[in-house]
This record gives C-alpha cells, structure tokens and sequence, in this order.
C-alpha cells in the first residue's frame, strides 16, 4: 500500500494502512504545512508564521528544529516520503510511485477527470472518496483555521465537479436528493444553484426548477443586490425556451484581440513572470477565474509585465484578449466602468445600438457573452475596487489581471484576487534591463558606469528607462550628471516618461493626512519604521495613523514587509523629502521631537526589562512621545530591540546632529544590554562613541564615567585592546578625581577583562579591588559580579580551589537577587572547573543548566561558549554524537557572530572529534 499523508481529514501519516506517531498537534501542524507545499522549499519563517502565528517567542526556532528532527525520525523507513533540508528551509519530498499526499492526489485526479469526459465521473467518485471528514482536523490556529475554510472550498468544487460529470450522463435524477441538501447549505452558491435546475430539469420537474430559479434570483438580489450571472441565466434561459419553443438569441461571435504590443526591452522579472503563472494554474485546478492585481508605486513595470506576460500566455485564451486603460493616475478623471464595458461589447460583437444604456445592463450582458468563453481580461491602471467589480466576466473559464498603483482590498477580500505587490528590479534583472536598451556589448564596456547607473536608478524600470533613453556616448558622463541634479535628472518632458511626474501623480491623489504622513516618513531614522514610530512621527493616534500609512500602502507610495515594518523605495523617499520641505519648520521639527523621545523612551523602559540591575545614573530618564509602547516582558523588549536594530543607530545620529546629548547617551545605555546578548558588537562600539561624545556636553561626571567604561568594553570585545585600556584608565582616573566608588569598581573590573590573557595577575589585581568596593558599598549584585570576576581570573592562574569558593559565593548573591544572566555565568565557570577536574558529568549537568538560563536570556555570545565548552565535555566522555551537536550549534552562533578565531578553533575540533582533547580553561 505504500505510503499516505492525509490531509482531508486527520492529519496522519499511513504506512501500509497503519498509521505513525506524529507527536503533539503543533508537530503535526508542521508537517501539514510542508505537506500542502510538497516538494517546495518552506522557509523556517514561514513555518513558524503558519504553526505558531502570533504565539512566536524568540525561543521558536529551537522548538522548531526540535519538531522537524522528530519528523524526520518518525519517516525514516516510510516508502518515498522523506523530509529534507534546503538551502532556507525544508521540504517534503514524495516519490509518487511509492507514496502519496491525499490532497495532492485528489487534485491529480480532477485534473485527470477535465481530460478524461468519459472517464471523470470514476476519477471523480475517487478523488471525493479521499475526504474522510473537515481538512486539518485536530490543528488550530489562524492558518489553520484560514486554510481548513480554503479546503473546504475545494472539497465543494470536487463535489460540483462530480455532480457535472453524473449531469452530463443524464443522471440527473439520481442526484437531485444530494444536490437539494448543498442547495439548502450554499444557497448563495451560483454553481450549486445551476446544477439543481438541471437536475431537476433531468428527473422531468422543469416547472420545479423554474420556482427554484425564482428563489435564488429573489435571496441573491435580497442578500448580495445583484441578479444571477451569466451561467444560471443562460441556463434559465434554455428552461424557459424549453418550455415555450421560442429560441434565445445572441449576438455575432466575434473573437477581440486588443492587447497592446508586448515591450521589445523587457528584462527581468522572472519571479514576477512564475507568480502571475501559478495564480493561473491555481485558479484553473480550483474551477475558478483568475483574478490578479499587480500592484506597485509608479515606475516600476506593471503594465509593461502583464502584457510581456500575457503575450507567453495567448494559448490559454483562444477566445480572445480585452485590453482598457482605465485611467485611474492620469491627469483626468478615470474611465467610467460604463465606458470600458462599451468598448467590450463591441469588441465582442454587439452592435453599438443594441447595448444597454445602463452600466448593470451592460455588465450583465458582458458576463452573459462571456460565460464558457476563455477569455483573458487586462485592466490596466485601475483606480478602485469599484470600478474593477463591473468589468469583471462571468465564467472560471476567464482570466483577469489588474494593475494598480493601489492594492484593491476589496477585490482581494470579496473576490478572492491574488495580489502580486512588485518591488524593484534586482541587480541581474537591471542590468539585463539596461543591456536590452543600450546593448550587451557597450554595458560590458561600460560595467562600472552601468552597475553605477543602475544604483542611483535604484532599481525603478522607468527611470533605468527615461536615462537610457538619454545616455550619450559615455555612460560615466550620464552617472556624474546625475549625480549632481538627483531626483531633476529623472525628469523629462513627456509626463508618461518622467519619474517626478508619476509620482506627483500620486501625491495629488492623497488626502491632506496622507499627504503630511508622507512627507513626514521622509524624516524618520533608519530604513524603515514600525506602525507606532510612524504614528508619533505623523502625531496622530494609533488608529487614524494605520488607516493613514494603508492609504498610502494603497496607493504604493509605502510598502509594507511581513513584519509589519512600512518603508519607502528609495527615490520615492527623496520625492517625500522634497514635499516635506514645503511643510513649516516646526511641524517638522515637532515630528522629529516625537519620534525620538518615543524611540529614547521606549529603549529606556525596554532596557530595564532586559537588565532589572541596571545601576544608579544621574539623569533624567527619557519624556514618552504622544503615543507609548507598553512593552509587556523581557522576551518582547529583546524582540524590540532586533526589530529597530538598525532604527536606533539612526535615532542616534538623528539626536546627536540636533544636538539632543542626553537622548544620545540614553539611547546607547538602554540598547546595551540587548546589543550585548545578540552579539552585534560594531552597534555597542558606534553607540558608545556616540556616548561619549554627546557626555561631554551633560551635566555631572556620571554620564562621561558610564559612557567611556562601555566604551572601553566595546573596544575590547571588538578587538581594540589598546583603546580599551586607554578608555578605561581614563575612567578610573576621572572616578578616582570625583570619589565616584561605584564606576570606579566597574571600570576596574572592566579593565580586568581587556587583561585578561595577557597579564592575568595585574586583572586578578584589579578585580579583588572591585569587589571590596562593592562590597564597602552594599552592593549585593554588584558583589556577585565581584566575586565571579574573581573566580574567572583565580582559575586562568590555576587556582582552582579559590575560583570555586567565588563562583559559589557569586552563585549564592545572584539566586537570592534573581539575576539570571550573573546565575548562568557562575554556573558555567563551576562547569569548567569541574571538566579540568576530571568530573565531566557534573560538568555537564552545570553546563546544561547554564544553557538554559542563557537560551531563555537571548544572551548568543555566552549561548555559543557555554556550547563550546558542552563539547568538550561530552568528548572527554567519549559522547561523540552529543558533541559534534553542541560544537555545530556553537559553530552557528560564532560565524553569526563574525567571531572568526573561535569559529576557526571550533571547526578543528568537530574535525578532530575521536583525537587528542584540548584543554578546557
């Protein structure tokens, strides 16, 4: 029997008729996403999108990897189902000679039936009996949820499929019960609707399916205000004409061919090119019309990839081709949905003079001569939903494809559109572009000046194509002539073919709210901005800001990343810029002032999630902006801080450059902690340089005194030993003029780590002067600190016996004052005492239990030694397995790091596992 990967019911997994073990429902819910994408690659993301939704931790993906090498286990020895690894993610591969996806088969077999008349309705009652009850039973969550409702659809399409095959075998009275009752459950369902006439009409009760009719007409106009389509008044139309003999007649066939010519230059989009396929190939397995938006800002190819596109495509459509240009962003008003459905009349041809007057008339009658027709629809610069719904056809057999420069929400929510958002063009694609204007020969020649070109191009096809279209002899000429005139060189005098002129198109269409937010957004820090950063630079409440940032999302001036991050295409954010100077001083000012106080304050109570010990400083902590983020724990404030990673560098810059000192040193202090534990040691450096510099301007010593210590530790831990020691001995020496005890122990015990290695007497020196101060000063985690340092340094001279009472009075101080990170370094040093001593059991007990701590920190520096040294214990045990796993995470972690020497070292072990064994401290 081989084996089965059931979907349509339970999600199981059947060898030889028996089922396996797939562990808990999240386990399941793993392998049912990697099954419905079999032999496509899934990205760890999108798993964890899918199996965990908003549930995620920063702790995910280490349960995920655990889920996957279960699955793996529990497949291996199946017949043809394994589940592998990729480059970014896993896939299912299937060996359809030895097993099967029942979901995948089911759609094999519909396929099969469309090919096959006189064999579809026994494909068909195959295919239906492979539901054995709801899609996904047993798995919850969104995507879950959304996807069991997708199934469900196609189920029902089965269903329908099964019911046509039985109907055009006069079968009709056979089904009318079956078809009655899923009447009765989608009384909206078109299709459902028609084949219940007919099968009434079979079983000799016409009269009974003309008051059906009735019915459905009357709670369709009711429910949705719209009479029937096409399909079921045709249908209708042929009862009635056999109950009367008088014929129905349509109009002269005519087969339009309107596309417009596709583009010599296209380059590219290869991507783009495979989406608008599959959303064709999903629509034609669903028994569905194609519906697709092609979405982005102006500029960057739509029209010009639909019809390249379409042009590959004209076999699929022997029916025909409609073209419109409705208009939506040019100077005038937009086609009338009356207008283009003129032009499609005629086009298919019926006389102008028998067309409907009314636009519903019109609309009808389109999809009237439309149904059962494989036609392809291109509605090109659409500017609403409502002017699209009109236009469209009214048979599966069609295919529609918008553009826009907004995303049509209603289209996607109430007619089930694909969206395919286009970004710019990649390097390859652009100079592929630029070698279809100019020619390969003079790009090669030219390759600096074109790579050059492309850049401040940014990737946008229109502007590669407005200076194409200008280039001159040399292509260097070009770059430096842009290069001085910006945004201007992309200008021309032909609207259609001028950047600044698309642009300004759309910024004309935006309401006054969405016209400030957009100029505004030019002057946020960093590459991008989450929704409440947006909200306080635009100084509007949450609310009115989201609705605001989809207008213009909309109207692909912003563009939105799976994170939930807005951001701007490069050229489209110098236009903003332009249009925010015609904005007053102060409202730009004020938005600015916002956005950084929200961004200072909200690091400032993030930081204290992360670090509950943070010592005593002498300023004023940050104002909140208007609107506050309320950051719950410390597992969401460190997934703050990776989010807006390169955010608060920018803030920073953007403070210091308005002169905004005690903002810049806040924003490094609370960073700190996060930068620390992510290992993003050049961030600590640049922000502390920072620091420093903005100290020197800030009342009191304290700030200059925390600023240099953390500097002299980025320097260290950057490899910059000898600024280290330099900004460190300056510290002491201003603690030591101030009396300033405190920072005059840290920076001691700072200055002990940048030693250490070197001269490991004059750190020890150092760090037993640190812990009497502390001690002086009744600092228990401070003390903790102290006596860990000690013990660190007492170890490195081999005095074993010393280390070990420091670390477990240090082990003592940070249990009692719940410090979790000095917990999981005590730990981890008695670790490596007791693998130096030969105990390596209780090494690892202590290791393991230091892992833990650190994992649950997000610390991956310290995650990554505590690994290292793992590995060596389980070796001296001669656990080969446990060790190549721990040295290959430690590995990871290092490279992702850039902690070169001991991502060297560690690859010599895994290396060397079985040889000699080095030692541990």
């Amino acid at each position: 029997m081989g084996t089965v990967v059931r979907l349509l019911g339970e999600v199981d997994v059947l060898v030889n008729g028996r089922p396996v073990d797939l562990g808990t429902p999240r386990q399941r819910c793993v392998l049912a996403v990697l099954a419905l994408e079999a032999g496509q690659v899934v990205r760890a993301d999108r798993l964890i999108e899918r199996v965990w939704g908003a549930d995620a931790t920063a702790r995910t993906r280490t349960t995920l990897h655990g889920y996957i090498s279960r699955l793996r286990a529990v497949l291996t020895g199946t017949d043809g189902v394994t589940l592998a690894r990729r480059s970014g993610g896993y896939v299912l591969v299937t060996d359809s000679e030895l097993s099967t996806v029942d979901l995948l088969r089911c759609r094999e077999l519909r396929a099969s039936a469309r090919a096959d008349e006189e064999g579809a309705m026994a494909l068909l009652t195959e295919a239906m009996g492979l539901w054995q009850g709801e899609a996904l039973t047993g798995l919850k969550g969104e995507w879950a949820e959304a996807e069991r409702e997708r199934l469900e659809r196609e189920h029902l399409a089965t269903a329908q499929d099964l019911a046509d095959a039985r109907l055009r075998l006069g079968l009709g009275e056979d089904v009318v019960d079956e078809l009655a009752a899923r009447a009765e459950a989608h009384p909206l369902d078109e299709r459902t609707a028609g084949q219940f006439l007919l099968a009434l009409h079979q079983a000799g009760r016409t009269g009974e399916a003309l008051d059906q009719y009735r019915r459905v007409r009357a709670r369709l106009i009711e429910e949705l205000g719209t009479d029937p389509g096409p399909a079921l008044q045709e249908l209708h139309c042929r009862l009635l004409t056999t109950r009367t003999g008088r014929p129905v007649r349509s109009p002269r066939s005519a087969v339009p061919r309107e596309l417009r010519a596709a583009p010599a230059s296209f380059a590219g989009r290869v991507g783009d090119i495979h989406r608008l396929d599959a959303i064709l190939h999903a629509a034609k397995a669903g028994g569905s019309m194609m519906l697709a938006v092609v979405r982005g800002t102006g500029g960057l190819g739509k029209t010009w990839l639909v019809l390249h596109w379409a042009h590959r495509r004209l076999d699929r459509f022997p029916d025909g081709q409609l073209f419109v240009d409705l208009g939506g962003f040019g100077a005038g008003a937009p086609m009338t949905p009356a207008a283009a459905l003129f032009g499609f009349l005629t086009a298919l041809g019926v006389e102008p003079g028998s067309i409907p007057p009314d636009p519903h008339g019109r609309s009808t009658l389109f999809r009237t001569l439309s149904a059962g027709k494989r036609l392809l629809v291109v509605l090109d610069n659409a500017a609403g939903t409502d002017q699209v719904v009109p236009l469209l056809p009214g048979s599966a057999s069609c295919a529609v494809v918008v553009t826009s420069r907004k995303g049509l929400a209603g289209l996607v929510a109430a007619h089930d559109a694909r969206s395919v958002a286009l970004g710019v063009l990649p390097a390859g694609d652009v100079r592929e572009l630029l070698a279809a204007r100019l020619g390969a020969a003079r790009v090669d020649a030219e390759r600096e000046a074109a790579d050059a070109l492309a850049g401040l191009c940014g990737g946008l096809p229109l502007a590669l194509s407005v200076l194409a279209g200008r280039a001159g002899a040399r292509l260097s000429a070009l770059v430096e002539e842009l290069r001085e005139s910006g945004l201007d060189g992309l200008a021309d005098d032909d609207p259609a073919a001028s950047l600044p002129a698309v642009l300004s198109s759309s910024y004309d269409a935006l309401t006054e709210d969405q016209a400030t937010a957009f100029g505004l957004l030019a002057l946020a820090p960093g590459p991008d901005s989450a929704p409440a950063a947006a909200a306080n630079l635009a100084g509007l409440p949450p609310a009115h800001a989201r609705a605001v940032l989809r207008g213009l999302e909309q109207m692909s001036l912003l563009e939105q990343d799976p994170d939930g991050r807005y951001r701007m295409h490069d050229l489209v954010r110098a236009y903003a810029a332009e249009t925010a100077r015609t904005l007053p001083s102060g409202v730009r000012d004020a938005a600015v002032r916002r956005v950084l106080d929200f961004y200072a304050h909200t690091a400032y109570h993030a930081g204290l999630l992360l670090d509950t010990h943070r010592g005593p400083v002498d300023l004023t902590p940050p104002e909140p902006g208007p609107h506050v983020l309320d950051l719950p724990d410390a597992e969401a404030a460190m997934v703050w801080f990776e989010a807006e990673r390169a955010t608060l560098l920018a803030a920073q810059d953007a403070a210091a450059s308005r002169d905004r000192h005690e903002t810049v040193w806040w924003l490094a202090l609370s960073s700190d902690t996060a930068r620390q534990r992510r290992g993003h040691r050049h961030d600590r450096l640049a922000g502390w340089r920072a620091a420093v510099h903005a100290a020197t301007s800030l009342p009191g010593t304290a700030p200059e005194l925390v600023a240099r210590r953390h500097l002299g530790r980025a320097c260290a831990a950057s490899g910059l030993p000898e600024e280290a020691v330099w900004q460190l001995r300056y510290a002491i020496a201003l603690a030591e003029d101030h009396d300033d005890r405190y920072e005059l122990g840290h920076a001691h015990q700072t200055l002990a780590r940048t030693l250490e290695g070197h001269d490991d007497e004059l750190a020890l020196t150092h760090v037993l002067y640190a812990l009497r101060l502390f001690e002086d000063l009744g600092l228990p985690v401070c003390t903790a600190h102290g006596h860990n340092a000690v013990g660190r340094h007492a170890a490195r001279l081999g005095d074993h016996d010393t280390a070990r009472g420091h670390f477990n009075a240090a082990l003592t101080l940070h249990r009692d004052h719940g410090n979790t990170a000095g917990e999981a370094g005590s730990l981890d040093w008695l670790g490596r005492l007791e693998h130096d001593a030969g105990n390596h059991a209780e090494a690892i007990r202590l290791h393991g239990r230091a892992l833990t701590l650190r994992r649950g920190l997000g610390h991956l520096p310290a995650s990554a030694e505590t690994l290292d040294h793992l590995g060596l214990s389980h070796t001296a045990l001669g656990r080969t397995d446990e060790a190549r796993k721990a040295w290959q995470e430690a590995l990871e972690l290092y490279r992702g790091q850039s902690r070169d020497e001991e991502a060297e070292r560690v690859e010599q072990q895994l290396g060397g596992l079985g040889a000699a064994r080095p030692g541990h401290i």
